[in-house]
């Protein structure tokens, strides 16, 4: 599955993922109201219309990006009806060419690991069928239970040609609490980030690059410097451009010479773009438009860092 996101972020030119994190106030009033129309102000009526606002943030920016994320928890907050809308969110996305990376941060042991693994990246059998439950190319897996909790995904990665990205350096505040502590001497990120290497070792594709990948925050940029060294196989995914307060110069490192080895997230910045300043011309009847700008100077942001690197 690796090769198949790095062909992605070659033909597009983009090493950006749209982070399909909705939440009712970033949505337009003419979206909701639609909604509501039909479903009533409930949980129903709410997952309409985050499917509604992803259809249409998809639609207007799929051409020029390899790649989507959707978050699993703006989606869980409504309920069944909005796992469903998480679902058809996936499924959209699968039909417009894109990769989807679901971003469920799941890690447990044993078979309730394997379960998470079938669920968002394999099969299950139901009688004589075998059905894809939610269908992505990607997940995120939190490593903090150890090689029990990591080789059931890596295991169905390889039966089902997928890919996982692992939590080592996460970009909010909190993230050294534990992750910066020193054990003999390193600190825990980079344990981690050896045991990525590990993991990933038999998995490595024509690109050169692994199935198992990074999570590494872009609000951390010299310790994505040492990460990248550390998993050289390893494509990273960065989180915390934008909004968190990355920008294109702090993501140099993440890459390597020939540009490519890391996917930089955007959320808000991009779904809810309408919103900011710089895109109000736009307004709330053009939320994708904006959506669209903010893509445009996403990439020429990061092209433009890379090539000063």
């Amino acid at each position: 599955m690796i090769d198949r996101l790095v062909e992605k972020i070659k033909q597009t030119e983009a090493p950006i993922v749209v982070g399909l994190d909705p939440q009712l106030n970033f949505i337009p009033e003419q979206i909701l109201a639609k909604s509501y129309r039909e479903f009533g102000e409930t949980l129903e009526g709410a997952a309409d219309a985050l499917f509604a606002f992803n259809k249409e943030i998809i639609d207007a920016t799929s051409d020029l990006i390899p790649a989507v994320k959707p978050q699993i928890a703006m989606y869980e907050r409504y309920g069944i009806p909005g796992l469903i809308a998480f679902e058809k969110t996936v499924s959209y996305c699968r039909e417009k060419g894109l990769v989807v990376i679901g971003d469920v941060k799941r890690g447990d042991i044993g078979s309730t690991s394997a379960a998470y693994a079938d669920a968002h990246l394999g099969t299950v059998k139901v009688g004589n069928n075998t059905i894809a439950p939610f269908g992505e190319d990607f997940a995120t897996v939190n490593p903090y239970l150890g090689t029990d909790g990591v080789k059931p995904f890596v295991d169905v990665c390889k039966s089902h040609d997928r890919g996982i990205f692992v939590l080592v350096k996460t970009s909010n505040p909190s993230s050294g609490e534990f992750q910066d502590r020193l054990i003999d001497g390193k600190p825990l990120y980079e344990w981690v980030g050896e045991k990525v290497n590990e993991w990933g070792a038999d998995t490595i594709g024509a690109s050169g690059y692994s199935d198992v990948g990074a999570v590494v925050g872009a609000t951390y940029p010299e310790m994505g410097k040492v990460l990248r060294e550390l998993m050289p196989k390893a494509y990273i995914l960065v989180p915390g451009y934008g909004a968190q307060g990355g920008q294109g110069k702090d993501l140099v490192h993440f890459f390597n010479p020939d540009g490519l080895g890391a996917i930089v997230n955007s959320s808000r910045g991009i779904i809810a773009a309408w919103k900011k300043e710089e895109y109000a011309k736009f307004g709330a009847e053009a939320f994708g438009a904006a959506a669209r700008a903010a893509v445009l100077d996403m990439k020429e942001d990061i092209r433009e860092a890379i090539a000063s690197a």
